[in-house]
């Protein structure tokens, strides 16, 4: 058994697809046309090319309301990894990102909160 696919809520899809194509740096692999909706996913250029980020839309209550929640108590959905914190920090602020907590140690980690536009937290870490 492998994860392959793994998704991720968001409130607008193309705004997801900009901000983790454009800032982040993700590649797009699949932008399939389903009614209102897409099958659209994103995969990192420095990782294997068949593990992909479902960008989802958030058009279910529960999904919205759980995505809010963790955003409003200041958890992060998902986490990414950086080879190092500072360095991708100090990148995407240039950028324009929002940053909930700046890079620090938590153990053997260095983490960093940032927001996605989206409706989501996500850390970045180094190990």
């Amino acid at each position: 058994m492998k994860i392959k696919l793994t998704s991720i809520m968001v409130d607008d899809q193309q705004k997801a697809l900009d901000f983790y194509t454009r800032v982040l740096g993700f590649v797009k692999k699949h932008d399939i046309p389903l009614g209102a909706f897409k099958w659209l996913t994103v995969v990192s250029p420095e990782g294997p090319g068949d593990i992909e980020l479902v960008l989802e839309p958030n058009a279910n209550p529960a999904a919205k309301t759980y995505q809010k929640a963790l955003h409003e108590q200041g958890i992060p959905l998902t986490a990414f990894a950086v080879d190092d914190v500072q360095k991708e920090y100090e990148r995407l602020k240039a950028l324009g990102v929002v940053f909930k907590s700046e890079p620090r140690k938590v153990g053997e980690v260095t983490i960093a909160v940032l927001d996605d536009t989206c409706g989501n937290l996500i850390q970045i870490y180094q190990t």
